[in-house]
């Protein structure tokens, strides 16, 4: 019996004995874990040397390629080439769809995404956002002939409204009742010739956006509604959720550029001689009960 006793003791104090060293070898490993998650995304771009951001390449005139050019260029991309640049970072950019873009910074595919992408309060439970390098509100892009119907964001009720689903501005659509026609990663004209051949009936869309795709497509019978200027917005540069030190060095270049004139000599140079980088001086109506 004293045998049998001292053996179970002995296996008791050897079963307590390993699992103390697992416990401390968790603990051990742990900790240097702990120290490997610690590495901010500021840090490990310092360390590539390089920022990659995702864009659409295809939304005139903030992120796109001019006719005849491989180039990428816009005020979204020009403003993250002056961004990177004071960084003293390489860049290099990932193109997606609208819908796809949020996505490619959960994924980690990209560093950061610009693409006039709007501050709101949802988004910042998930996201992190620059301070805004636009300041805009919305439009909205009608047939010219009966303006599709439309005298009141309330007529938006079953029209089909184009545009990427994931977008505020099919959130703005969808509030009011419309039918969402989405795409994939198309270019303006697509969408403005749908609302031409009555395949939708409108697009809601930034101010500044919409009136330089229609200066640039003018045999479109589309037109800019006359009447309705609704949804002041802020566009900022989205990183992910918690990187505040990439946020404040981020946001520290922007505000150089503000001041030192460079966001709106971007702006000009891309918006027909508008500053974007200001707010515009517009009585743009607020939605309410708008959940964005």
């Amino acid at each position: 019996m004293k045998k049998w006793l001292l053996s179970i003791l002995i296996l008791t104090l050897a079963v307590v004995l390993i699992a103390c060293g697992s416990e401390n070898e968790e603990d051990s490993s742990g900790g240097d874990d702990d120290s490997s998650s610690e590495a901010s995304k500021w840090d490990e771009i310092q360390e590539e040397g390089e920022l990659v951001v995702g864009t659409s390449g295809t939304l005139y005139p903030a992120s796109f390629y001019p006719e005849d050019s491989d180039e990428l260029t816009g005020y979204d991309v020009e403003i993250m080439k002056e961004v990177a640049d004071r960084l003293e970072l390489d860049l290099s950019f990932e193109e997606y769809a609208v819908d796809g873009l949020l996505s490619s910074i959960e994924s980690g595919r990209v560093d950061m995404v610009i693409n006039d992408m709007e501050i709101t309060e949802e988004r910042q439970k998930s996201f992190t956002f620059s301070e805004p390098y636009k300041h805009s509100y919305s439009t909205m892009v009608v047939r010219e002939d009966d303006l599709s119907g439309i005298d009141s964001l309330e007529d938006i009720e079953g029209k089909v409204h184009g545009g990427g689903a994931t977008t505020v501005y099919a959130q703005i659509a969808e509030h009011f009742g419309a039918e969402i026609k989405s795409y994939g990663n198309v270019t303006n004209d697509v969408y403005l010739r749908d609302v031409e051949n009555g395949r939708t009936d409108l697009i809601i869309n930034d101010y500044y956006l919409q009136s330089l795709a229609l200066e640039a497509l003018p045999e479109l019978e589309v037109t800019i509604h006359p009447d309705l200027q609704f949804h002041p917005k802020e566009s900022g540069i989205v990183m992910p959720e918690g990187e505040d030190e990439l946020k404040e060095k981020v946001d520290e270049k922007l505000n150089e550029m503000r001041e030192d004139g460079t966001l709106t000599e971007i702006s000009e140079e891309f918006y027909g001689g508008q500053d974007a980088s200001e707010k515009p001086d517009v009585d743009a109506e607020e939605i309410e009960g708008l959940d964005i």
